[in-house]
C-alpha cells in the first residue's frame, strides 16, 4: 500500500517540509490511535460478534493519523514534539 492520498505536500506543509518531524508525528498519533482501536475492540468484542468489529476497523491507524495530520488535527510543541488533538 502506498500513501496517496494526503498527498505527501500537503503533509510536509503541515509539518515545515520536515520529512522526520512528519515521521514522528504519525508515528505517536498512530500508536494513540492504535491503543484506543484496541480498547474499544476489548469493549465492543462483548457486545458484539467479530465480523461487525472487523468492518468497524476498516482504517489502519497510521492511515488515520495521516488524514488528521493533512487536515491540521494535530500540532505539536516543538521542543518535545508532544502532539496535540484539536
Amino acid at each position: 500500500m502506498s500513501i496517496i492520498e494526503p498527498k505527501i505536500d500537503v503533509l510536509l506543509d503541515q509539518t515545515d517540509n520536515d520529512r522526520f518531524l512528519l515521521c514522528a508525528l504519525a508515528s505517536k498519533r498512530a500508536h494513540d490511535i492504535n491503543d484506543m482501536m484496541r480498547g474499544q475492540r476489548d469493549r465492543a468484542i462483548q457486545l458484539q460478534t467479530a465480523v461487525e468489529i472487523a468492518r468497524a476497523a476498516d482504517k489502519k491507524p497510521l492511515t488515520i493519523a495521516f488524514n488528521e495530520v493533512s487536515r491540521g488535527d494535530i500540532s505539536y510543541d516543538p521542543e518535545t514534539i508532544d502532539i496535540h488533538n484539536h
